[in-house]
């Protein structure tokens, strides 16, 4: 992508809160001393600071918002605000000033994970998960978790003076008051306001809960949509609901899973859930759930619609199990994935960069029939990292037909990280060992794919400090963060026997 500077619009008002401005006054102190070339092309970064969950990812004002989790003070995990992003086309991100910080009592332990919706009249509203510590019946201070919103115009947010609008008292019976949080808020087709909420239930694990309000103030409960019953693993954060190719889907992000084969790696995963919603009782029956993406970095995803009728998901391109693996002189810490086109084929979500990235690619390079006969080989012009990759890899027809291929990129003499299909075992595996870690974190992904007569189909976007892989259109992804010095641009394939390779390679800028 281009070099231009990242823009970042201040904007004072007399309405914030002192809290609020002075984080806004070091927004603009200290982001824009961040150099272009050591942030992310088009990955959404923080201004400054740390980046956890995409929030109130929506469509208003004929822009894409993105909100997100952040600690403008540290490139640590602290005292959670709502950093602000603008966007025309979901890659090109201009900052905002902060949106929200924990200025009021209901909300003083933080500002945690929501989402945004438009009003009647004109306004965004941004429903949020406040923090905030009461007195229990001993007197000790106690964590609660409600649900609070925001009005504002795009720039600016004022909160509703009778937050929080949801509390312990709207659970259902055995719901946990400290565990109830990240509400996804959207409008049913009759007009009026729902939202899935995430919650514990008194078996210890997590349940998905169905708020509804005619006005987006006064919510009631209406039902248990999905409960775990500690099926996979155990609280599940960060819900979204949507209708998709005539299904409705449930995503969601559980913890402390334990793996299933490889389709569920341990840890914190995400999930989707496909089904129908029965209309009478206001429960989710499903019929088919997976792994959204199967890499190492990857968290709490949010979806919008836009104009055009397309549903697009973007995540933290992170996990809380990778969080160490990291430099700590950059000033900003995680970003998000490329945001992606959704939709469903036999039972399975599909997901593909937003066709927007199209415009940005120039310089094509391409390869077609290229033959891997045991020995590593560079292509003249496929190298960088800031790329889109295509390939096609095709069994050769002699008895020596290859069992594995790999593919090496942000590659030198020393460093790699490497891309691995197994043909027998019909798995694709990420691997950034040898990518310069100097810790032993999280480091590999395995997924099983499908590859028909050997055949498969690889998409790989590179970015400064990620690599984000979709297999065969789509069917699958993995994404994975790398800290790999920017020099290391090799790439280079290579295989255990005989296969043809087609490559067509685009610079992005």
């Amino acid at each position: 992508m281009n070099q231009k500077k990242r823009e970042h619009v201040d904007i004072q008002t007399d309405e914030v809160s002192d809290f609020l401005r002075g984080c806004r006054e070091y927004e603009q102190k200290h982001g824009g001393a961040i150099p272009p070339f050591a942030r992310p092309a088009f990955h959404l970064s923080p201004y400054i600071g740390w980046m956890n969950d995409p929030n109130g990812f929506s469509y208003y004002n004929n822009q894409f918002h993105l909100f997100y989790q952040y600690n403008p003070y540290g490139t640590v995990w602290d005292s959670m605000h709502w950093g602000h992003a603008v966007s025309d086309d979901l890659l090109s991100w201009k900052h905002l000033p902060a949106a929200l910080a924990p200025d009021q009592e209901y909300d003083a332990s933080g500002c945690f994970s929501g989402s945004a919706e438009t009003l009647d009249d004109g306004r965004q509203i941004l429903m949020y998960t406040s923090v905030g510590k009461i007195k229990d019946a001993e007197g000790n201070l106690v964590e609660r978790q409600t649900q609070s919103i925001a009005f504002g115009d795009g720039l600016n947010y004022q909160k509703y003076e009778n937050n929080p609008v949801l509390n312990a008292s709207d659970l259902p019976e055995g719901g946990s008051p400290v565990d109830f949080r990240d509400p996804k808020i959207f409008r049913d087709t009759d007009g009026h306001y729902k939202a899935v909420i995430a919650n514990r239930a008194a078996d210890g694990s997590g349940q998905i809960l169905l708020f509804s309000s005619p006005d987006a103030l006064d919510w009631k409960f209406e039902s248990v949509l999905l409960k775990n019953n500690r099926r996979h693993g155990l609280m599940w954060e960060c819900p979204d609901l949507f209708c998709l190719d005539g299904k409705d889907v449930l995503i969601m992000s559980p913890q402390d899973m334990y793996p299933s084969g490889l389709e569920y790696a341990s840890g914190n995963g995400t999930m989707a859930v496909i089904g129908k919603i029965d209309p009478e009782d206001q429960t989710f029956h499903e019929q088919n759930n997976h792994s959204i993406d199967y890499g190492i970095d990857f968290y709490a995803p949010q979806t919008l619609l836009t104009p055009d009728g397309r549903r697009i998901m973007t995540a933290w391109m992170q996990n809380w199990d990778t969080v160490g693996h990291r430099k700590n002189t950059m000033g900003w810490f995680s970003q998000m994935t490329v945001p992606r086109e959704l939709s469903i084929q036999n039972g399975r979500l599909i997901q593909n960069p937003v066709r927007e990235i199209e415009q940005y690619r120039h310089d094509p390079v391409e390869y077609k029939g290229v033959l891997l006969d045991h020995e590593k080989i560079v292509l003249d012009g496929i190298q960088g990292r800031i790329a889109d990759i295509e390939l096609v890899i095709h069994p050769d027809q002699s008895e020596d037909s290859y069992r594995k291929f790999k593919m090496y990129f942000a590659q030198d003499h020393r460093f790699y990280t490497e891309i691995v299909f197994d043909r027998e075992n019909q798995t694709v595996m990420v691997n950034r060992q040898n990518s310069g870690t100097r810790r032993s974190y999280v480091h590999q992904r395995t997924m099983k794919v499908h590859a028909q007569d050997g055949v498969l189909k690889l998409r790989i976007l590179l970015d400064r400090f990620s690599a984000e892989v979709f297999v065969n259109d789509g069917q699958q992804a993995m994404s994975t963060v790398i800290y790999t010095d920017q020099d290391k641009e090799g790439i280079s394939f290579e295989c255990d026997g005989r296969c043809l390779v087609d490559v067509v390679k685009y610079d992005l800028s």
